[in-house]
C-alpha cells in the first residue's frame, strides 16, 4: 500500500464517502495480508519506496496469480523476475495489465509512466551477457531511473569500452555485468569516480565454474568503489543502484 493510496483512504473517510466498517476492513490486512502460501507485504513501499517483488522462480503459477492479484489492489509497476512465458501469460489471464521483457525475464504490472531521474549505466562484457544486464537495466527504469546501455564492451577489446567513455563519465552509478573471469568490473572501476556494482555471470568455460570465477575476481578486485552481487543477480545490482542513483540526485 503505498502513501497515494493511504491519503486517498485518509480522504475518503473525512469525506464521509466510506464508513470505518469498510476503512477497518483495508486497514486490518495492513502490514501484511496472510493469503495462506504468502504473506503479501503491503507497507513494503513505504519503507522501501518500491512494492514488494515478486521472485517467481519456485512458486506455481496459482501462487504467483495470487501474489500479484493482493499487490495488484494497492500498488503499480509491481515487478515478478525471472518469469518466463507462462507466467506473463497467467497474469495476462487474471486479467491484469502487463509488460512482459523477455530477455529480462521480468514482468510489470500495472506498468504506469514514471519521471526517471539521474543516470545508471549497466554495462555488459559480452552478448552472452546481456540477460543479466537487461534485469539490471528493467529493474532500474521500472524504479524510476534514466538508463544507459553499453553492452558487449568487454575487456578482449578494450578499445570498445574506451569509445563509450562519455557516457560512462556522466553515470551516478555503473552496473557493470561479466562473466569469464569478470576482470571488466576492475576495468570500470579505474575509470569512474562513481560506485561501481559487479555482477559476476555464470557464463563461461569450464574453469569459471558457473560464475564462481567471475565472483571471486570481482571481490578480489584492486579498484576502490567496487562492489559485488551474487552470481546472475541482476535485478540485485539494478535495485541497488536506483537506491544510490536517488540519493546522487537529490
Amino acid at each position: 500500500m503505498d502513501e497515494n493510496y493511504l491519503k486517498a483512504l485518509i480522504e475518503k473517510i473525512q469525506n464521509g464517502r466510506i464508513g470505518a466498517d469498510a476503512a477497518m476492513d483495508i486497514l486490518k490486512r495492513l502490514p501484511f495480508e496472510d493469503i495462506g502460501f504468502a504473506r503479501v507485504d503491503h507497507h513494503r513501499c513505504l519503507r522501501n519506496g518500491a512494492p514488494e517483488v515478486i521472485y517467481c522462480e519456485g512458486k506455481t503459477l496459482t501462487q504467483i496469480q495470487g501474489i500479484v492479484q493482493k499487490l495488484a489492489e494497492r500498488h503499480r509497476n509491481i515487478l515478478a523476475t525471472r518469469a518466463g512465458l507462462p507466467v506473463y501469460e497467467a497474469i495476462l489471464a487474471i486479467p491484469l495489465p502487463c509488460t512482459y521483457h523477455e530477455m529480462a525475464r521480468i514482468v510489470v504490472i500495472h506498468p504506469d509512466p514514471v519521471e526517471k531521474t539521474g543516470r545508471i549505466v549497466v554495462v555488459s562484457a559480452g552478448t552472452s551477457d546481456m540477460p543479466v544486464a537487461e534485469e539490471a537495466a528493467v529493474t532500474a527504469e521500472t524504479l524510476g531511473n534514466q538508463v544507459s546501455r553499453l553492452y558487449d564492451v568487454g575487456v578482449a577489446g578494450i578499445h570498445r569500452l574506451m569509445a563509450v567513455w562519455e557516457d560512462l563519465s556522466q553515470a551516478n552509478v555503473a552496473v557493470v555485468v561479466a562473466g569469464m573471469e569478470g576482470a571488466l568490473a576492475s576495468v570500470v572501476g579505474g575509470l569512474v569516480s562513481c560506485p561501481v556494482i559487479g555482477v559476476p555471470t555464470s557464463i563461461g568455460y569450464g574453469a569459471s565454474f558457473g560464475g564462481i570465477a567471475a565472483l571471486l575476481s570481482m571481490l578480489n578486485s584492486c579498484a576502490s568503489g567496487v562492489s559485488v552481487v551474487n552470481i546472475d543477480n541482476g535485478f540485485g545490482a539494478g535495485y541497488q543502484a536506483s537506491i544510490i542513483n536517488h540519493l546522487a540526485s537529490k
